[in-house]
């Protein structure tokens, strides 16, 4: 008979704010892998939490909660030891200081040739994956594991974990917003509740669908003039032509480490390599004496790295807030009079409830939400979206794209959009560039 390697009874945590709306009930049998599935703001990660012990549970005083674990012979009963927490996330907190690996995803090897800084989020992603192996866990937990890989990477690591699962004793729980991203060698799902959504405002009248003849001129906005980027030997983007003229809504695709991310930061006005190249930005060439606000305050951005950057202890429509003021880190108050579109956005994104709420107490789908509110709060003229639906079920990324839809009705606004499933482009995309890895 098989012995239960987790097992969470009427776990209620002793903080109130953690709580969920039901007690938990989880038992991880010896040799199943455990998908839990459920909608944005079902509790899956504070039923993570209570797993891992992260949120002690109440016990005494008359309650039956308990929480037990019987990891195996030979192993320790500490669960720090045994069980292994990645989250999304993880990938972006590791990039400072100076460690030289490289991800080989060759059955999880790891070579010592790259700074970590110079992979790409995907690559970063991989890298942490594979890192996590390398300690031997009893039970690896996943938050959302196939975020920022694309297609090929997807495969592979899904054809690990089920070649691990298989051969080794580590089992696996998985946390997802969607069935589609269950890995393969999973047994069992446990379904979170379903949670009655926000009923998001609609888009604001000047907004409409009906598109505006504005009569725009196709003058560039962002004109690459056989760009290079280069770290070292190896070139992350040669020789690169490339012209986005006003109203244009791009689709920007490539596998990992093709250069997607460091082409968009070289238009966001972030990467220095920008001054030896031949850049023009809104009509003016990049060294001319522009300042990096002169760029920005044209620009919304969201992307995987601005996530883990804004996961700090304050209030939801300050971070929605510091999007008007092109800030990342340096927070105030808003102005009166930054509140309405503040708020507004916020509405679109189903998050206004969350107004006063701590940017840490929310999910990491309505995290996202917050993050798309702040991108278009100033209403600019250049969006730029990168992966902009990571975490998110199947309903938000199904609102998101109306929006963007929805926005880019209006003929003087364009859009970059960078992802790795198909299905999640909007409508009005009109132009490709597809990046391809140098070697």
């Amino acid at each position: 008979m098989s012995r239960a390697i987790i097992d969470i009874h009427r776990g209620i945590a002793r903080n109130p704010k953690w709580r969920t709306s039901q007690p938990v009930d989880f038992r991880l049998m010896e040799g199943e892998q455990v998908a839990i599935v459920g909608p944005n703001g079902s509790g899956k990660s504070l039923m993570v939490d209570i797993i891992t012990g992260a949120h002690p549970i109440l016990s005494g005083d008359g309650t039956d909660s308990y929480a037990r674990y019987d990891f195996g012979p030979g192993r320790s009963d500490k669960v720090y030891e045994n069980l292994h927490v990645i989250t999304f996330q993880d990938a972006y907190s590791t990039t400072e200081g100076y460690y030289y690996y490289q991800l080989r995803y060759n059955q999880g090897e790891l070579t010592d040739e790259q700074n970590l800084y110079k992979l790409s989020s995907g690559e970063l992603r991989r890298w942490q994956l594979a890192r996590a192996l390398e300690g031997n866990p009893r039970v690896l937990i996943l938050d959302n594991p196939f975020i920022g890989l694309d297609t090929a990477a997807r495969h592979m690591l899904d054809d690990t974990l089920s070649r691990l699962t298989s051969t080794t004793d580590m089992q696996l729980i998985v946390v997802v917003s969607r069935e589609e991203d269950v890995p393969r060698c999973v047994t069992r799902r446990v379904v979170t509740p379903s949670v009655c959504p926000p009923d998001p405002r609609p888009i604001r009248g000047e907004l409409s669908d009906e598109k505006r003849k504005s009569g725009v001129s196709c003058d560039p906005i962002v004109a690459f003039r056989h760009v290079s980027i280069h770290y070292d030997e190896r070139y992350i983007l040669k020789d690169l032509d490339w012209t986005i003229n006003r109203g244009e809504h791009w689709a920007l695709t490539g596998p990992n480490g093709s250069g997607k991310s460091t082409l968009l930061s070289l238009i966001c006005a972030d990467n220095p390599q920008a001054y030896a190249n031949d850049i023009s930005l809104f009509g003016r060439r990049r060294g001319s004496g522009e300042s990096i606000w002169d760029i920005k305050r044209h620009i919304g951005y969201v992307s995987p790295e601005m996530h883990q950057a804004f996961l700090r202890n304050y209030p939801v429509v300050d971070i929605v807030a510091s999007g008007l003021y092109d800030t990342i880190g340096l927070y105030r108050k808003p102005k009166a009079e930054d509140l309405e579109p503040c708020m507004e956005w916020m509405g679109v994104f189903g998050v206004d409830r969350y107004r006063d709420t701590s940017m840490l107490n929310l999910s990491s789908g309505e995290q996202r939400r917050v993050l798309l509110a702040r991108a278009f709060v100033k209403s600019p003229s250049l969006l730029i979206l990168d992966e902009p639906m990571h975490g998110l079920d199947n309903q938000w990324r199904q609102r998101v794209k109306e929006v963007i839809d929805q926005y880019m009705s209006d003929e003087n606004r364009t859009l970059i959009m960078v992802s790795h499933y198909e299905e999640e482009f909007p409508q009005c995309i009109d132009h490709r560039m597809e990046l391809e890895r140098n070697k």
